[in-house]
């Protein structure tokens, strides 16, 4: 089947959307995630969501649903317990870890379901997804984005530095709590996309990926929504793409091409992050003495060295030192 006619069909356009709006969503609560250190929070979340789903597939009510309720209630008692109790989030998590996965397997045997149809829920299922289902996703996904860019000086904030945070006058509790919840939300609105499973490395890796070219908060925001939207979509076709008798699981691949983006920036990052250590500039605390450099070599505009605005004149970056002109001879630092 052509490209053409692939993307003519309704099950793929369904898909294409899917995708479309979990790339987007993801990765704009992720970020947040990141920032907080709790990069394996989404998996915790995933984990306790398999009960939500149980529930639903148990007592015959939308699977989606019973998830969305349950990992709200798992993601807001694990945030008060880091904020609040005494067992630290590692703990928490690993709760959450067993406990949700362990009640959700037992719930789908004593409701009759085959592991097949928790497996749609766990790893993903994108290519059977319902009109309905989609425009859930696209209405959940929405309103992640909308807050987590509408209220992102407000949630940086908080994830950043809480005690400054606090001091601001922002509600800390109140703004984990929103976050908390957006995590549920975005579990839920990828688990037919990604599964829940896997559904911590579409939040987080495109979120990785854009620190290692972005150095701004709002830039890497941004640049993780389009790489999580390029990952997901691109991730979709290429599956669908497959040869005929491949069997590719859409989530896997979205994972891995998301992965794959992450190890080709890896090496810019290194040098971006060591091209900017080489133009810092110099900390406060420098002693008076410098190291008196002399050389043939004349420094100035042109000269192929990277030059470092300093005061009132410019040093420039020799043989990993920078060289700042005093006189008829060079102070190396």
């Amino acid at each position: 089947m052509s490209v053409v006619e692939l993307l003519n069909t309704e099950f793929m356009q369904r898909a294409l959307l899917a995708a479309l709006f979990t790339g987007l969503a993801a990765p704009a609560l992720g970020t947040y995630l990141v920032q907080r250190r709790l990069a394996l929070m989404g998996d915790g979340i995933g984990h306790v969501a398999v009960t939500g789903v149980a529930i639903g597939l148990l007592t015959g009510l939308a699977p989606t649903w019973t998830a969305v309720v349950v990992a709200i209630i798992g993601a807001v008692a694990i945030d008060i317990v880091r904020e609040r109790g005494h067992t630290n989030g590692d703990v928490a998590l690993a709760l959450l870890f067993y406990g949700g996965l362990a009640g959700g397997v037992l719930l789908t045997g004593i409701g009759g379901q085959s592991a097949a149809t928790l497996n749609q829920y766990l790893f993903g299922s994108i290519l059977t997804i319902s009109d309905g289902d989609v425009v859930v996703t696209m209405v959940l996904a929405a309103l992640i984005v909308l807050v987590g860019v509408g209220l992102a000086p407000q949630l940086f904030a908080v994830a950043h530095d809480p005690e400054f945070a606090r001091v601001a006058g922002l509600r800390v509790l109140y703004y984990n709590v929103v976050v908390a919840v957006l995590a549920a939300v975005t579990v839920t609105v990828a688990m037919r996309t990604v599964g829940l499973l896997l559904v911590s490395a579409i939040m987080v890796v495109p979120v990785a990926t854009s620190q290692q070219l972005t150095r701004s908060f709002r830039t890497t925001l941004l640049a993780a929504m389009a790489l999580g939207t390029v990952a997901s979509v691109g991730g979709l076709v290429l599956a669908a793409l497959a040869p005929s008798g491949v069997n590719v699981a859409p989530g896997p691949m979205i994972v891995l091409l998301a992965l794959g983006g992450f190890v080709i920036t890896w090496p810019v990052g290194v040098w971006l992050r060591r091209r900017t250590r080489l133009q810092a500039p110099f900390a406060d605390d420098l002693p008076d003495e410098h190291t008196v450099s002399e050389h043939d070599h004349d420094h100035g505009p042109g000269c192929g060295h990277v030059a470092v605005p300093h005061d009132d004149h410019v040093d420039y970056v020799h043989n990993g030192h920078r060289h700042a002109p005093h006189g008829g001879h060079y102070d190396e630092h």
